[in-house]
């Protein structure tokens, strides 16, 4: 299962809106720290589909979304529920440490 592709255009409908929480991957191609974490989000996409909506927006691509949610440094990984930020990862972290706040909104 590939993770969903979120943009400026679509962030309030398929994140804001859904039934489900959301992670939310904020990423760039040219950010090691985000390629490390990417196989992460990869997995969680396939191991929580259907519980939670797992995707990534490129911030080069969305900033007004990223300029919007104050995302400075990335990877950064929000995690909403009812369209609202109720947890942030910065950071290349362990797939434990995600595991740990997706099962917190479940």
């Amino acid at each position: 299962m590939k993770p969903f592709t979120f943009s400026d255009s679509n962030f309030e409908a398929e994140a804001l809106k859904s039934e489900l929480p959301v992670i939310v991957d904020f990423w760039a191609a040219w950010c090691g720290p985000c390629r490390m974490i990417a196989p992460i989000i990869e997995e969680l996409a396939g191991e929580y589909d259907g519980k939670v909506k797992i995707g990534k927006l490129d911030v080069d691509e969305n900033q007004q979304t990223a300029i919007k949610y104050g995302v400075r440094s990335i990877p950064t990984v929000l995690v909403l529920k009812g369209g609202e930020v109720v947890d942030t990862i910065i950071g290349a972290v362990p797939k434990s440490v995600f595991v740990e706040k997706i099962d917190k909104v479940i």
